[in-house]
């Protein structure tokens, strides 16, 4: 497989921030369903690599991979072109449904089409989920791991960090007291060679520059710095009541840094602040940025940038431009940590590639991974099947029919996802036209 061209790769990126939806998981499955299984972009063990250091940083992870694989494809141009059109389309689209929100009302027909996508993209988890699992449960150790981080995670609501932590723990006591569980079947080894060859960033490739580079590190920390002062300072100068600015800025830089856990973990402490303690927006309104975030492309900790829009418009009297003012505020210091996070770190994990202790270690954060998409699975699913709650008059038919039939055919079919998103769309209209949602 030859090195895609940078306008490729934009294509690719462009196309994904249109059609990213189903939160992390969903979008996890997109990302390797089009670079890992038709494009031959980066292998398995490369995509796996990169996102196992994704899950492990705070902030929504998906768009942090994508801006990790574009750094791969084509340096520092590709991860910001990757993790920018990540979050474009996404910001534009949240910008005109919240003036409409607040301009019109809610828009029944918009969540129509949103809900007709849900069913596909539960079966596009399915896929993700049964993908990932066979390659990434590779011994009874591995299964046991995930097994554990789904019960902790569903069953007892145990944080995304902590789990991590204890897949870490378990996995230097299961090397030291039971290294013959963490085998690995020389057929599965063998499989895994035998894949990489057919890849253009595969395990033998050597990214340039990779490393800890003290000159580097203080560079782009410095950049860093300048680049989150920079639209501070110009709000000093020019935005009347500077004190809320500051507070709007200070505040989503803060979610932005203890966002572990994904979009999820971080809301409710987002809602009580904001809602509470600032009074920036109601409860409802709150709950309707949740709603309008879940029907959007992109990660769900877009919502943040709703709050950031209902911030400035309620602040200023129901005025339009502070409220897109505040949106815009929001989505770059929610945004700029992630970036980098990515830069300053992903040249140093590169590194680590080659480590067998360390490839070993990431290994079983990916089989916690396919635990936690399993958890996330259920949540996403409950809410498609049992809009109104779980009881048999409130399993929506429809809903659980488009589910499978998504499934047979993108999995048997292999009917383009694009064209199937549409059509889902367009059926999820229907049922709202013709008074059936």
């Amino acid at each position: 497989m030859g090195k895609p061209s940078f306008k490729q790769a934009l294509a690719f990126w462009t196309k994904l921030g249109f059609i990213s939806f189903g939160g992390p998981a969903g979008q996890i499955a997109i990302m390797h369903e089009y670079l890992v299984t038709k494009k031959k972009w980066i292998s398995e063990s490369r995509f796996m690599h990169a996102l196992n250091y994704c899950m492990l940083l705070p902030g929504p992870e998906a768009q942090q991979l994508a801006t990790y694989i574009g750094w791969l494809l084509h340096g520092t141009r590709g991860g910001l072109a990757a993790g920018l059109l990540f979050i474009l389309p996404s910001l534009f689209i949240l910008l005109a449904l919240s003036i409409a929100y607040v301009s019109f009302g809610q828009l029944p027909w918009v969540y129509a089409l949103f809900n007709g996508l849900k069913p596909a993209v539960m079966a596009i988890i399915l896929q993700a989920l049964i993908k990932i699992g066979k390659k990434s449960l590779l011994s009874p150790f591995h299964l046991g791991i995930a097994i554990l981080a789904f019960i902790g995670i569903f069953f007892f609501n145990i944080p995304f960090p902590l789990i991590i932590l204890a897949t870490i723990a378990l996995a230097f006591a299961g090397r030291k007291l039971f290294p013959q569980w963490l085998g690995i079947s020389q057929q599965a080894s063998k499989k895994q060679q035998q894949d990489e060859s057919a890849f253009y960033i595969n395990n033998q490739t050597e990214v340039p520059n990779i490393g800890f580079n003290p000159a580097r590190f203080w560079k782009q920390v410095a950049t860093g710095i300048l680049l989150w002062l920079l639209p501070f300072y110009l709000l000093y100068l020019l935005a009347d009541d500077f004190a809320f600015w500051e507070r709007l800025s200070f505040f989503f830089t803060q979610a932005a840094l203890v966002t572990f856990g994904g979009a999820y973990a971080v809301l409710p402490y987002v809602a009580q602040v904001t809602v509470e303690k600032f009074q920036w927006l109601s409860r409802l309104q709150m709950i309707d940025g949740l709603a309008l975030g879940e029907t959007t492309p992109g990660p769900l900790i877009m919502v943040l940038a709703f709050v950031g829009f209902m911030a400035g418009y309620n602040y200023y009297d129901h005025a339009l431009l502070p409220g897109t003012l505040g949106l815009l505020v929001t989505t770059y210091y929610t945004f700029l940590p992630c970036f980098l996070f990515i830069f300053i770190g992903a040249p140093i994990i590169e590194r680590t590639k080659g480590n067998n202790h360390i490839r070993e270690l990431l290994a079983f954060v990916t089989a916690a991974v396919v635990g936690v998409i399993l958890n996330l699975t259920i949540y996403l699913g409950k809410a498609v099947i049992f809009p109104d709650g779980i009881t048999w008059n409130g399993l929506d038919w429809m809903a659980l029919g488009w589910i499978i039939l998504s499934f047979i055919a993108l999995q048997q079919f292999k009917v383009n996802m694009i064209l199937w998103i549409f059509v889902s769309a367009v059926l999820g209209w229907l049922r709202w036209a013709l008074g059936m949602a």
